[in-house]
């Protein structure tokens, strides 16, 4: 069984106290666990504070790198790359970050587009942890049905969120839709701010749901068996 636990949470402020609890609730996952943590959870949408937001990521991959051993952690942070700012998805296992993804589809409505470089769709596609493929889609990029497509094969699909309370039912459709879809597990981490539609949510490969609005941490052990069985029992290729 694998142990997942998705961080339901609140962005303070204090970068600071954010990262702080981050590493709270690593030290109390299990130790194999795959944590995923909300779409830039440590800084928030900080357009206002951009080059602080960047310096302050690098502080806290280089903290969480000497952290995270037998854990995996899913994130997004503010970046400069090659001077673009880009909402990076940053996975980190065994003291290394071992896939990097800049959201590509970018959400027009909260004006991203105007703050962060699109990263290239071709860097959406599937890497492997311990034997687990995985796929990772950031928010807005859980509506286009060509990316679902580039994730075929996956075992568990990570999806950190600051995914508005307004279109909280689409986001609960489109999560299961997709673990259904593509036969796999997915996890959805969105925000607790008050404006976010909560909703975080574990789906697996049969539709079935852990979800809990209610609580910061949302704890549960997948039976990756499950996807064999249901990849068997119904096959699409």
């Amino acid at each position: 069984m694998q142990p997942v636990t998705l961080l339901q949470l609140k962005t303070l402020p204090s970068y600071k106290k954010n990262l702080s609890k981050l590493i709270e609730a690593l030290n109390k996952a299990p130790k194999s666990a795959i944590i995923v943590a909300p779409e830039l959870y440590l800084t928030g949408f900080d357009y206002d504070n951009i080059e602080e937001a960047c310096s302050f990521s690098e502080e806290a991959i280089a903290t969480l790198q000497k952290l995270l051993t037998t854990q995996t952690l899913v994130l997004t942070l503010f970046r400069k790359v090659d001077n673009n700012i880009v909402n990076q998805a940053a996975v980190i296992h065994n003291r290394t970050v071992v896939h990097k993804q800049n959201k590509h589809k970018l959400f027009k409505l909260g004006n991203e587009h105007h703050h962060f470089n699109a990263g290239n769709g071709e860097d959406i596609a599937l890497f492997e942890i311990n034997g687990i493929k995985f796929g990772l889609l950031i928010c807005f990029e859980l509506r286009f049905k060509e990316l679902w497509q580039k994730l075929e094969g996956a075992d568990i699909i990570c999806i950190p969120s600051q995914w508005g309370e307004p279109r909280k039912r689409h986001l609960e459709i489109l999560g299961n839709a997709l673990a259904v879809m593509n036969q796999c597990f997915v996890l959805v981490c969105n925000s607790a701010d008050e404006t976010m539609a909560k909703s975080s949510a574990i789906y697996s490969p049969m539709g079935g749901t852990t979800l809990n609005d209610a609580s910061e941490k949302i704890e549960h052990s997948i039976d990756l068996q499950e996807i064999k069985l249901m990849r068997r029992y119904i096959s699409l290729s």
